[in-house]
């Protein structure tokens, strides 16, 4: 898949099938319209280009509401729709002069000088330009007139489209990232970069790494503790003679995939005063800090909760980790 950051790095195609959306979480409704486009693409012997914006929208028509946050960050979206097998993703920067093109010149500057559309998949409520008067019936009338084709979603997939979106975010925010991987059709994750922390949890026999998420409109999931994977990069333990049978450089990070549970809140027991991401990389003893890491959240184990001192704690977080274990025996 190729990726453009501007309409300017994008060359026109011949035979372009479009469709356009903010896309966040590309959940199993979203999946759904993607495959469509993709399919269609392969029939009509075209390329499918997904144009989406960012900032959301919403972000920069409402800039006093900064309250949405994303499911997905742009990286993540892009490697998911990768996976899907969409041939092109266009990233637009949406600015207020984008917002205040008239509905004409944006189905003539974007969809047709720009992209080269020939089909465009849409929703029957999409609209589009100046105060958000393009419709559906606007694309049809220009399809005429411009050679391209409109097809549109049903409405009940508009509908589950939206639904899943907002029952996503509200799963996530109340620590239930079960029912929202249901909806996503994978589980939720959050990538970032290991900081130093105030290691206390070392003294307790924890260790945790640190989480530091760069992108602030990141959707972070409800106070507590959860069961996780760990996807990083490691130095490998192989022996130099083992390295050497394999032909794999034994200093040479290999990718890894780690059990753990992370913990999210403000750490009432010793007073945090912000909140943190932190994870503790069960039989890991390396250090990484500098690295970037994923988690992907796989079951909520519990509320976050004061105890009386750092002992209680321990006592705690050793259950904490018999039932993260037993989660995962619960897998096989």
């Amino acid at each position: 898949m190729k990726i453009y950051h501007n309409l300017s790095e994008f060359t026109r195609l011949s035979n372009a099938i479009v469709t356009i959306g903010t896309f966040d979480g590309v959940h199993y409704g979203h999946q759904k319209i993607i495959k469509q486009l993709v399919a269609k693409a392969k029939a009509d012997h075209g390329e499918s280009v997904i144009l989406t914006f960012f900032p959301h929208p919403r972000l920069i028509i409402d800039p006093e509401n900064q309250d949405l946050k994303m499911i997905n960050t742009i990286n993540e979206k892009a490697e998911i729709l990768k996976s899907l097998g969409v041939d092109h993703l266009i990233i637009t920067p949406f600015t207020r002069d984008f917002s205040n093109q008239l509905p004409d010149d944006y189905i003539k500057n974007t969809l047709v000088n720009n992209i080269g559309t020939k089909h465009i998949i849409i929703g029957y409520d999409h609209r589009f330009g100046k105060d958000r008067t393009g419709n559906l019936a606007d694309l049809k009338a220009a399809g005429i007139h411009f050679g391209f084709t409109v097809e549109e979603i049903m409405e009940q997939d508009i509908h589950d489209v939206a639904v899943s979106s907002t029952k996503i975010r509200q799963a996530l925010l109340a620590g239930d990232v079960g029912l929202a991987s249901d909806y996503l059709g994978y589980a939720f994750s959050i990538f970032g970069r290991v900081i130093k922390g105030d290691k206390i949890g070392r003294t307790i026999g924890f260790p945790t790494a640190n989480i530091f998420v760069e992108e602030t409109y990141k959707l972070i999931p409800g106070d507590g503790i959860y069961a996780v994977t760990v996807e990083m990069n490691v130095r490998s333990q192989k022996s130099e003679v083992e390295s050497q049978k394999s032909g794999v450089n034994a200093s040479a990070p290999q990718p890894s995939t780690f059990k753990g549970m992370a913990y999210i809140g403000q750490r009432p027991t010793i007073n945090g005063m912000t909140r943190n991401i932190e994870v503790n990389i069960f039989d890991f003893n390396q250090e990484i800090y500098g690295q970037d890491i994923k988690m992907n959240f796989l079951k909520f184990l519990r509320h976050d909760v004061k105890f009386t001192g750092l002992e209680a704690l321990k006592v705690q977080l050793q259950k904490d980790k018999e039932d993260t274990l037993a989660f995962f025996s619960s897998l096989k």
